[in-house]
């Protein structure tokens, strides 16, 4: 049964379905018109008596960091099962040509003190191969656009940690974002389920969430199958602009795996928050641990174990009376945020790094009205 439709009867809906999407509209099509060369924002808003989308509903895209919520649930699963230790040190979890040199530092090698646990809460120490610095004085997604043809591998993104960056501190010492990290950590899923991150997805996140339309972009395609030679064009991705150049259907878009490559669409995307919340995918005690925010990620956005809380009021004062949200974000722009308590859900394709604060302006906007609907 729909998670909608079943809490329907004991959580508040929306009073006039009809004039809360007509509000709805009005600030899709006002955001959309300050997009200039983007296309409009994918949005669907999903609360009791109400759907809305606009932009194009159907067309896929990169969800970006979003899939980090994925690759944790995969993480808490195979703990459930017994598969995998979250607390276990990564040498006794992982091959250590995967791990080599990641984590030493001033002639010390802190990976036997290094936890899947770390990994999925940003504390490993380990640097971030995307964004962080490096000893070339640039860093990595400040050159995507100089090669769209390069292809990489999760290999070949741990490699460019190890050779350009130092950890930026001893595990547990502090939190640091850090996609190096969730790369490490679909190696441990691979290890530990026996079968690639691919195909893990598709089995217990993907298929029992009704998420047909989705895959690991340059690893399958949806339904599980392997990729075709160029997935960008045969599944029609939205435009993903990073630093000014579209590279949705660029090789170099495989820039990314455990840590965000996922594609997906709105609607899938609001499956697996279903799926999600609805105890489908994991316990209520793993889904307690995920969620439980332990560090701060940035003000208004702290971060549990792959699942971000988003605080409004830290974003502004006035916002204190928005309920937390909880989900993950991605630097496109794109959002996949819930409020459990009222069966409230978000998406969100921006399509651009450079749309973020315009995407929580309007994440803010559509949040609000749909709040105000709700009798």
């Amino acid at each position: 049964m729909n998670r909608h439709a079943a809490i329907a009867d004991i959580r508040p809906s929306i009073a006039d379905p009809d004039r809360t999407a007509t509000a709805l509209e009005k600030i899709a099509a006002r955001a959309a018109r300050a997009r200039r060369d983007l296309p409009p924002q994918q949005i669907l808003v999903r609360a009791p008596g109400l759907e809305f989308a606009a932009g194009d509903r159907a067309q896929r895209f990169h969800a970006a960091s979003v899939g980090k919520m994925m690759t944790a649930t995969l993480a808490f699963q195979l703990a459930e099962r017994g598969a995998l230790d979250l607390d276990a040190p990564l040498p006794s979890l992982l091959p250590s040509a995967d791990l080599s040199g990641l984590f030493a530092r001033d002639g010390r090698d802190a990976a036997s003190e290094v936890t899947a646990r770390h990994l999925l809460t940003h504390t490993s120490g380990a640097a971030d191969y995307f964004e962080d610095p490096t000893d070339t004085g640039t860093t990595f997604d400040g050159t995507l656009a100089e090669n769209l043809e390069r292809s990489y591998t999760p290999e070949d993104l741990v490699a460019f940690s190890r050779e350009h960056q130092q950890p930026v501190g001893a595990p547990g010492e502090r939190f640091s974002y850090s996609d190096t990290g969730f790369i490490l950590l679909g190696r441990v899923i691979e290890e530990a389920g026996g079968a690639t991150l691919g195909a893990q997805l598709h089995e217990r996140v993907f298929a029992p969430a009704g998420m047909a339309d989705s895959c690991l972009m340059f690893h399958t395609m949806p339904g599980g199958s392997p990729s075709v030679a160029e997935p960008g064009a045969a599944l029609d991705i939205a435009p993903l602009v990073v630093h000014g150049v579209d590279i949705s259907r660029a090789p170099v878009l495989s820039s990314d795996w455990a840590g965000g490559g996922v594609v997906s669409t709105v609607d899938d995307l609001a499956r697996f928050a279903d799926a999600w919340h609805g105890g489908e995918l994991v316990s209520a005690d793993s889904r307690a641990r995920m969620s439980h925010p332990q560090n701060r990620f940035r003000r208004g956005i702290h971060y549990g174990a792959g699942v971000m809380q988003l605080r409004y009021s830290e974003f502004f004062p006035l916002l204190r009376g928005l309920p937390n949200t909880v989900g993950h974000l991605g630097v496109t722009g794109a959002h996949l945020f819930s409020d459990p308590e009222r069966d409230i859900t978000i998406v969100l394709n921006a399509h651009s790094t450079r749309e973020m604060n315009r995407s929580f302006q309007l994440h803010i906007r559509l949040l609000q009205t749909v709040l105000r609907g709700l009798r």
